[in-house]
């Protein structure tokens, strides 16, 4: 079920139950963005649309969200698919393989197992929430967040694993690192994780 809500003059706030819903509606939306519509942003359960007020219409634009079909745009192209080269050196990899209880060897195995999806992204410019991996590996944030994560570091919080594009804050659970710059100001898009973009984890050794 999808709702509808007005965000000021210039933008309207698609509501869903879950993240799959949103990510299949996204791909659809920004693949398909009529005259008028400026930005199509995903998050854990919303998309928010951004118009330009005097080339359409809010009427136009939730009628265009709301009979938009996300299988059929989700089936037209392979998502963008990128290969991510990881250190399983985290300060964190040890507690997660006793939190999970798969050891670290089984930690590393789920992470690398199965392909992950950006269904969002936020926190930082380029930090993309990817989402799809093995259950296995949901773990909770830390209790006390770090005053600083370096950039390239490799994390799990909650249902999503990240890689921090940048020194900051943070409070997920440490994993690897590595030497793939997430942002690049001068490449086109700068951020590698958008919304959408099929990520495969490989550990360095066996890259």
């Amino acid at each position: 079920m999808m709702r509808i809500l007005d965000v000021g003059e210039s933008a309207i706030l698609a509501e869903f139950e879950d993240q799959g819903t949103v990510l299949a509606h996204f791909r659809a939306l920004d693949d398909s963005r009529p005259p008028g519509v400026r930005e199509v942003i995903p998050a854990a359960r919303t998309i928010l649309v951004r118009f330009d007020h005097g080339a359409t219409s809010r009427d136009r634009v939730a009628k265009w969200v709301r009979t938009t079909e996300p299988a059929a745009a989700v089936a037209e192209d392979a998502p963008e698919e990128v290969r991510i080269a990881v250190r399983y050196d985290g300060p964190d990899l040890e507690d997660v393989a006793e939190l999970t209880g798969l050891g670290v060897d089984g930690v590393v195995a789920a992470h690398t197992g199965t392909p992950w999806t950006v269904a969002f992204c936020g926190f930082a410019p380029g930090f993309g929430y990817l989402t799809g991996g093995a259950p296995d590996l949901h773990v909770p944030r830390r209790a006390t967040p770090r005053t600083s994560v370096p950039a390239g570091t490799v994390a799990l919080g909650g249902e999503f694993t990240g890689i921090y594009p940048r020194s900051s804050p943070g409070g997920w659970q440490l994993i690897g690192t590595t030497d793939e710059p997430i942002w690049d100001a001068g490449r086109t898009p700068p951020a590698l994780l958008r919304p959408g973009v099929v990520v495969r984890f490989a550990p360095v050794s066996t890259y």
